[in-house]
């Protein structure tokens, strides 16, 4: 293999895995971190800001290079509809893993270990009893369905993306949050639940944060790929049937 071959290897397969272990690391690490210092009296809206101002900027910022998905949930949407070359999906997932793990060790490394602990190591702990799971569950499906589709429509889908892209995914995460973290942490990236889980040791209910998520992407992936494919169907039938119309004769 030439130098070219070696250059075109990196750029598809090696530096866009290393942009996602990076956004990943970042991310994580500023989400870890505003849970970690949260104060009660704001409520979730800390940590809603932290992550969704985060990820827009990451996003903004790196997008262009890996297609800024910091999140195996966004991955697989983004592979379903074609956005991601299906042999870059587990890449993709190890690279936004060890970016959690990174992101969640250093938020421990500069946290003071009493604020810390109490927060339990910003891992997702909402969900404390059997009783619970339906809706954390039902709640993490519909949250990264919103994610998802602000990805796919927004940053993939040619016929509806846009510049303001970014934004509106990190919007999307601002909201989930404010919204669903009374009811499950509102975790929407696997990622996120990952490396926390692992360097606080808290892995119970974790399943909920994988399996949530995937099916919201799922879910958006194969109605965006059903949709796209509907469009360029030649025998999809018009919505609104023509009128026929006679034209006037013209003289005798």
């Amino acid at each position: 293999m030439g130098a070219r071959g070696h250059g075109f290897l990196y750029e598809r397969c090696v530096q866009p895995c290393l942009v996602e272990l990076l956004g990943s690391t970042l991310f994580v690490f500023i989400g870890c971190l505003s849970v970690i210092e949260h104060r009660p009296d704001t409520g979730p809206l800390q940590p809603a800001l932290a992550h969704g101002l985060t990820l827009g900027l990451i996003i903004a910022t790196l997008g262009n290079i890996s297609g800024g998905h910091f999140n195996p949930a966004v991955s697989l949407a983004a592979a379903l509809i074609g956005g991601l070359d299906l042999m870059m999906l587990l890449p993709y997932w190890a690279s936004q893993l060890c970016g959690g793990l990174i992101g969640a060790a250093l938020a421990k490394a500069v946290s003071p270990e009493e604020r810390f602990w109490n927060a339990s190591g910003a891992a997702f702990v909402t969900v404390q009893e059997p009783g619970q799971l339906t809706g954390a569950v039902v709640t993490e499906v519909m949250l990264t369905a919103l994610l998802a589709l602000a990805v796919c429509m927004g940053a993939i889908n040619e016929s509806t993306q846009g510049p303001l892209a970014p934004f509106s995914i990190g919007y999307s995460v601002t909201v989930g949050i404010l919204a669903g973290s009374a009811v499950s942490g509102a975790c929407m990236n696997p990622a996120r639940a990952f490396g926390p889980a692992v360097v606080a040791n808290r892995w119970d209910f974790h399943w909920v944060y994988w399996l949530g998520p995937l099916l919201g992407s799922l879910l958006v992936g194969a109605l965006t790929r059903l949709r796209a494919e509907a469009e360029m169907s030649p025998e999809t039938p018009a919505c609104v049937p023509e009128v026929q119309t006679e034209q006037p004769q013209l003289g005798p």
